[in-house]
């Protein structure tokens, strides 16, 4: 089995939980963000149309996290290719903390495929 990996292997759901932003209780985990929204994959389904607080919470390197609340409006519902998982697309709304946009430019470095230089 090949095992010399360039990048180390990550569990994003357990770094990218989302949490109600009114009691802090799990509500899922990011599946894809941008700078007007994210899809949020939840255990159960979500009520379309409705508002909703969601707070991330993004480790840092000091082994903290950084809190960013938003407030974002459900799109759709709809299950998840996985047993017992639904997926959700959100609209944010009202004005987003700089922090939010920072982590989408931050993840789509991470996610980025980058050519490697030309040798000479």
């Amino acid at each position: 089995m090949y095992k010399n990996r360039r990048i180390e292997r990550q569990q994003l759901p357990y770094f990218l939980k989302v949490f109600n932003g009114v009691n802090d209780r799990p509500i899922g985990f990011l599946g894809n963000v941008s700078e007007d929204g994210l899809m949020l994959i939840s255990h159960l389904p979500l009520l379309v149309g409705a508002d909703f607080d969601l707070r991330l919470k993004i480790p840092t390197d000091d082994g903290g996290q950084q809190i960013i609340q938003i407030k974002a409006n459900c799109l759709w519902c709809r299950e998840d290719v996985t047993p017992q998982h639904f997926d959700a697309g959100f609209k944010l709304r009202g004005a987003v903390a700089p922090e939010y946009g920072q982590l989408v430019s931050d993840l789509q470095q991470y996610f980025s495929f980058h050519p490697l230089p030309a040798s000479a």
